[in-house]
């Protein structure tokens, strides 16, 4: 695939346009539509700021810091230190690829101080909040009309600490409950950037039985789960409700909860990054977090 930008784009190409090549870039990289819609959305900001048609090779490194300085300080919309870190990664990726292939002889983002923020210490149930979560899906288990879908998805979450898009993800071939190293989750992603997320994940012996159930009650063809995600949603959020528990269970407090107990189980730091899937740079902040929910776990 090309790397390089387009042949016309110099020093002398407007910001806009440069911007619309690394669009197409990025899609080539097979970066996810997501990651796309969010760099964009962090660039094209700055054209708001600049003077219109600003050429890429107009832009200076004080210009950049006072454009973020303004966006900090300044701007009617609030900014959080977590997007304006964001925003700034943006900016130099967008620069650092125009510099590498020789649109810009020299990149003006490269000496932009990198923020770095870490947010708020997430929210993680209890042991106590963990059984009474349980033992509410597994009442439906029970009912007169039994259903095993909410146990089968929290036992999952919980076990695995897989992420919402990861879930939803999930395919029936995905699953290796005859494994010889125990029941498997393979975790796969479509797009060629995010390979390195994929991994295995065993799952406990008694999620079997409650997958069981509930296959024969709800027949997937495809999809472990083939709802939408607002649809798990508002199950995780009626368990939380039949639990009563004083938060609101999520599939982030699900998977912060996993990598908790198993930091609390003695489980090897790396091996926990490795079943979450994050890289070493990312997990550098994960870490923190989870030492210090460790500390404060009462």
């Amino acid at each position: 695939m090309p790397e390089k930008p387009a042949s016309h784009i110099n020093q002398n190409t407007p910001l806009v346009s440069a911007i619309n090549s690394w669009e197409s870039y990025l899609a080539d990289q097979g970066r996810s539509p997501h990651t796309i819609k969010a760099f964009l959305s962090d660039v094209r900001l700055l054209t708001t700021f600049l003077p219109e048609d600003v050429t890429i090779g107009k832009v200076t490194t004080k210009e950049l810091n006072r454009y973020f300085e303004w966006m900090e300080k300044e701007r009617d919309v609030p900014c959080s230190p977590k997007t304006l870190a964001r925003r700034i990664t943006a900016v130099k990726s967008l620069f650092r690829w125009l510099h590498k292939f020789g649109a810009l002889v020299v990149d003006p983002a490269e000496k932009v101080a990198q923020r770095s923020a870490i947010s708020p210490i997430p929210t993680v149930l209890t042991p106590k909040e963990y059984d009474e979560a349980l033992l509410a899906a597994d009442r439906h288990r029970r009912a007169s009309k039994p259903d095993a879908r909410p146990y089968a998805l929290v036992y999952l979450l919980l076990s695995t600490g897989i992420k919402k898009s990861e879930t939803l993800g999930i395919k029936l071939e995905h699953l290796e409950l005859d494994s010889p190293n125990g029941p498997q989750v393979f975790i796969k992603y479509s797009t060629p950037a995010n390979r390195y997320k994929e991994r295995k994940i065993t799952l406990p012996e008694d999620w079997i039985p409650a997958y069981e159930e509930y296959a024969a009650q709800y027949k997937p063809v495809e999809k472990l789960f083939p709802w939408s995600q607002r649809r798990l949603e508002y199950l995780l959020e009626d368990v939380s409700n039949e639990a009563g528990l004083n938060k609101h269970l999520s599939f982030d407090m699900c998977r912060w909860t996993c990598a908790l107990n198993d930091y609390n189980a003695g489980v090897e730091p790396d091996a926990i990054r490795q079943k979450l899937g994050v890289s070493k740079i990312q997990w550098r902040e994960l870490f923190i977090k989870l030492q210090k929910l460790a500390g404060n776990k009462g």
